[in-house]
């Protein structure tokens, strides 16, 4: 028998995504009666939950000087799709020194 879940299902399809990833989170934004797709695209700094349903990604990046930071439940049926652009080198699994401005560029 298959005992899959469906959220397990959902979680595993973003297996890919680890600290270091640039990735672009494609998030549906309901506004009154009209709905839009939004892009949000930066660093991956951490990754609760490993495979569970509640897994979460933590996404930065910098926006007219300002870091914004966004935590995105990987279950969440908002979110239509994320790539993965380009995944650096870290030995790292929490890149938390990022916020301080200390890293240098992570590299590819």
């Amino acid at each position: 028998m298959n005992d899959t879940k469906t959220s397990e299902i959902t979680t595993d399809k973003y297996a890919a995504i680890k600290p270091g990833a640039t990735v672009r989170v494609y998030q549906k934004i309901q506004e009154g009666e009209k709905t839009r797709t939004q892009m949000f695209e930066g660093l991956v700094l951490s990754r609760h939950g490993g495979r569970e349903p509640g897994a979460t990604i933590t996404v930065r990046k910098i926006s007219e000087g300002v870091g914004v930071e966004k935590i995105f439940p990987l279950a969440m049926p908002s979110i239509e799709k994320i790539d993965v652009v380009k995944q650096a080198k870290v030995r790292r699994a929490k890149l938390y020194f990022v916020r301080d401005g200390k890293a240098k560029d992570l590299k590819d």
